[in-house]
């Protein structure tokens, strides 16, 4: 069996030299990928813990309420404000339009 590497000395220095960059990139994006992972777990422990109770906000200066839903529902805009249990309460008896999705008057016993 042949050996695949070349045998003069320059074509194995530059060899070398290719193959000591492409080590030293690999590094770096080992470093990167462990860089992000490390701020992703940060940013778990870090982040607030999920409202029990929300109200979904207009859109515009003076946004008003117009939804309630459960903490955390995948149908709840990006526009919304954590609220109270009583407030949910309050809310959903002035006549506030319940979630058909995650059921917030259901979750509070509502009828």
């Amino acid at each position: 069996m042949s050996d695949p590497l070349p045998s003069d000395l320059p074509r194995l220095r530059t060899l070398r030299t290719w193959h000591a960059m492409w080590v030293e990139r690999i590094d770096e994006a080992i470093a990167a990928a462990e860089q992000r992972e490390r701020e992703r777990q940060q940013g778990g422990e870090r982040r607030p813990p999920t409202p029990d109770w929300v109200v979904e906000l207009s859109i515009g200066v003076g946004a008003r309420p117009i939804e309630a839903h459960v903490g955390g529902c995948y149908a709840a805009g990006k526009r919304q404000r954590a609220i109270t249990r009583e407030q949910a309460l309050a809310t959903l008896a002035d006549g506030m339009r319940a979630c058909i999705h995650c059921r917030p008057d259901t979750e509070l016993g509502v009828l």
